[in-house]
């Protein structure tokens, strides 16, 4: 039987599919493409009402040949309005989402006693909120590995509907981390991303992610390399910016910034100052020989005026991201600035969001122009092509015309720009 798996969202949300993906794989389904698939698996994202509009409609085109499971935050928030979508559908909740993993055993166990997939689906009565079950040690959608060490968010930001989704901020223990990396680590990766709804939030009132990525560092070894998803400033501090200088670390941040405007983000109830994200870029760059540092950027939150557009802007600008990812405001329901009468105009809005991102597409042009010549160490992910250490998508040209083996880092000379060549 055919499964695909339709992942949306954040980093975390692939790592919790890869799990899935390879349980069934395991219980011997076929990881297939979606229009031959006998279930399709959504596992959505409600950041913003962009991403709902896109699960509704990849959620309608699936059912219309296969059984869907629907999981993730979407699912969590709007279970009812996602039923409502076909009577093919099945949701299961955040809080039952692990149970996934026992599902496709049940489902074999099922089809073998005669029943259809959809009886299978819905006779299947086990439920599971174990945050950290998904423990992948293969991945079929990624060449690099992703440990899941963090969930859930005890911050309360204005515009944010996923906290309300997935709940208090807990930890995986730093000795069960390790211990999952390492046996990531004997399966052959060569990289390692962390990943959490807001992973610097790890164990906030402990040790904090310092102590975690010092105690990885010290259990991994030298040719593992860590990677960072993304970094909410309010806990970066300098025990996790000091872990930045070893060399396994990759020069890859991204910092969800939203706004250079102190007014603006005390408005969204954002935790921490402009002057604080300056501090964590300057450490970036001093640990880092021109790391690429992307952030996130929302147009048009509530107490954004012209004047508070400009320092942004400016900020942005002035810091020479190589990347940003632009939203439009999107009033968020059950939020604390859901009915906020003080946001932009959709016009407005989307005019900032246009500057954003054509300021952010002349950064990025700077930024890969500014790697011309310079070695850098690439993962190959599918036939020649992969990802650099600091986030380049490329090509790999061996010499001898040999065809570079998936999964592996090799190290080369970037000769072009546009495509962009490594040379080994």
């Amino acid at each position: 039987m055919n499964v695909y798996i339709y992942t949306l969202g954040c980093r975390l949300n692939q790592a919790e599919s890869e799990a899935v993906a390879e349980r069934f794989q395991n219980a011997g389904f076929t990881l297939s493409a979606w229009s031959v698939a006998d279930i399709v698996i959504v596992n959505s994202c409600t950041v913003t009402a962009k991403a709902e509009q896109k699960a509704r409609r990849m959620i309608r085109r699936f059912a219309e040949r296969s059984e869907v499971i629907v999981t993730g935050c979407y699912a969590e928030l709007e279970k009812d309005e996602v039923l409502s979508l076909s009577d093919r559908i099945t949701v299961f909740s955040l809080k039952e989402k692990a149970s996934l993993l026992s599902l496709p055993e049940h489902i074999r166990t099922a089809l073998s006693a005669g029943m259809s997939a959809h009886e299978a689906i819905v006779s299947f009565t086990e439920r599971s909120d174990d945050l950290f079950a998904f423990d992948a040690s293969s991945f079929q959608y990624h060449s690099r590995a992703y440990l899941k060490v963090q969930d859930g968010c005890d911050n309360s930001c204005g515009y944010c509907r996923t906290t309300i989704a997935r709940g208090p901020a807990v930890s995986l223990p730093a000795e069960e981390a390790v211990r999952r990396a390492l046996e990531i680590e004997a399966k052959g990766f060569h990289e390692i991303m962390l990943t959490g709804v807001n992973l610097t939030m790890y164990d906030h009132d402990g040790e904090g992610l310092g102590g975690l990525v010092e105690k990885l560092l010290d259990a991994l070894g030298d040719g593992m390399r860590l990677r960072l998803s993304s970094m909410e400033p309010d806990h970066v501090d300098d025990r996790l910016l000091d872990t930045l200088r070893d060399h396994r670390m990759q020069p890859h941040f991204h910092i969800p910034i939203q706004s250079a405007s102190a007014k603006v983000l005390e408005r969204a109830s954002r935790r921490y100052s402009i002057e604080h994200v300056e501090h964590i870029i300057e450490r970036m760059r001093e640990a880092k020989d021109d790391p690429f540092i992307a952030c996130d950027v929302i147009a048009g939150l509530p107490g954004e005026g012209e004047r508070e557009f400009m320092e942004t802007y400016d900020f942005l600008d002035r810091n020479g991201f190589a990347a940003m990812h632009v939203f439009p405001y999107s009033p968020r329901p059950g939020t604390p600035l859901y009915g906020a009468r003080d946001r932009a105009e959709e016009r407005v809005r989307d005019e900032r969001a246009e500057k954003l991102r054509e300021l952010s597409a002349r950064h990025s042009r700077e930024y890969i122009m500014r790697q011309a010549g310079k070695r850098l160490e690439i993962l190959v992910e599918n036939g020649p092509e992969g990802t650099t250490g600091n986030y380049l998508k490329g090509s790999v040209l061996l010499p001898d015309g040999k065809v570079p083996v998936r999964g592996m880092i090799y190290e080369g000379v970037m000769t072009s720009t546009n495509p962009i060549i490594i040379e080994v």
